[in-house]
């Protein structure tokens, strides 16, 4: 809500579609309500059964706009109808299928609506576990029509330079702009513990996982590391959080490699803060990724961690090992190895918050702003 006395500053439109749990909800969720304590009305535009949910109360100079849609492709012509109703200063959209429909609304209004793109995914990676036809869509979209934008914004450098490379896409016309990840009230306040009796042990250690449990964010790898640095740390236990298809593949796991009864599969916790803050460790082991949000909140509450080095984002966040131990993607013996060294030594909370400040919300949304080419 605008402070008593703060002036309008500005509309900004928001066109999102997300499937209601993904990181553009994340980013949603704290971008929007933030772009309006700095002073600008805000406009959701949202298509019917998609994402993203607000948290209630959604403030004063929030306004979600039904387009009346159920369907990303069937709300271009509402798009142009609101464009060229309310003429907004900018329109910000993620995702290609909502870009492709954003770059043609822009185009069908006329209005001279700044319109800036977002991606958050390393492309060349994604559309490999795509049909043929949706990676020359995806491929030929970029290429072809973001230059139209006024600006691309990414998540981090590895994912530009992977746009760039893969669609042709002038470097200089994408920008990097750290997400809002983080609100700084989780730097200071306290969490409670987890609802979780291993947290009740008083000299147990705990290493922690997060994620969608499947092939990308490979656990495989970590109950392999798990089982290699359990036959040194015997009062070590791993929790997984997360749901997917590989959790009964996964448990099989745990039994074959004799830590079954070490390991724990709690299933999706909404609230996962406490977990990461209580735990001795945060383990990021994934394939490949568009930045790693659960890494940056568990760099947040002061919680050491290790990470594969995969494209993109741990290397940036962890600024190249200075704030947690990068080793191979699928290198379970590496990642025992960094796992022990860390438990031995870790660093201080303090030091392990700072690599989270770049993505605490306030931050992010001036940065966000400076590239909507605000003031």
């Amino acid at each position: 809500m605008m402070s008593k006395g703060q002036r309008y500053r500005g509309r900004i439109a928001c066109f999102f579609a997300t499937s209601g749990h993904s990181g553009v909800d994340r980013i949603a969720q704290n971008l929007l309500p933030s772009l309006v304590e700095e002073g600008y009305e805000v406009d959701l535009l949202k298509v019917r059964n998609h994402g993203p949910e607000l948290s209630k109360p959604v403030p004063d100079g929030l306004n979600i706009i039904d387009l009346g849609t159920s369907h990303v492709y069937s709300s271009l012509y509402p798009v142009v109808r609101y464009l060229k109703d309310r003429r907004p200063d900018v329109l910000l959209s993620d995702k290609d299928r909502v870009n492709r429909v954003a770059i043609f609304a822009k185009i069908l209004s006329r209005v001279q609506t700044r319109l800036i793109l977002s991606s958050g995914t390393t492309i060349s990676i994604d559309l490999a576990h795509r049909g043929p036809f949706e990676r020359w869509l995806q491929r030929t979209s970029m290429a072809r029509l973001y230059g139209l934008a006024h600006r691309v914004i990414v998540t981090c450098e590895g994912v530009k330079e992977d746009m760039a490379s893969y669609t042709g896409l002038k470097r200089d016309h994408i920008e990097v702009v750290p997400p809002p990840v983080i609100p700084s009230s989780v730097f200071k306040e306290a969490q409670p513990i987890p609802d979780h009796p291993w947290f009740q042990r008083p000299n147990g250690r705990i290493v922690l996982g997060v994620g969608e449990l499947g092939y990308r964010k490979d656990f495989n790898t970590l109950l392999k590391a798990f089982s290699i640095l359990r036959g040194k740390e015997r009062d070590l236990r791993l929790i997984i959080l997360g749901r997917g298809k590989d959790r009964d593949n996964l448990i099989g796991l745990a039994q074959k490699l004799g830590v079954g009864n070490k390991v724990s599969f709690p299933g999706f916790v909404k609230n996962p803060y406490p977990f990461k803050a209580h735990s001795s460790l945060f383990a990021f082991t994934s394939r490949w990724e568009g930045l790693g949000f659960v890494l940056i909140e568990a760099l947040s509450l002061g919680t050491p961690c290790v990470s594969t080095d995969c494209p993109n984002g741990p290397s940036e966040i962890l600024q190249h090992g200075r704030y947690g131990e990068l080793v191979p993607v699928g290198d379970a013996g590496a990642l025992a190895e960094a796992m022990e060294r860390t438990l031995s030594s870790p660093l201080s909370p303090e030091k392990l918050k700072e690599a989270a400040w770049p993505y605490e919300v306030r931050r992010s949304t001036r940065a966000y702003l400076k590239a909507m080419g605000f003031d």
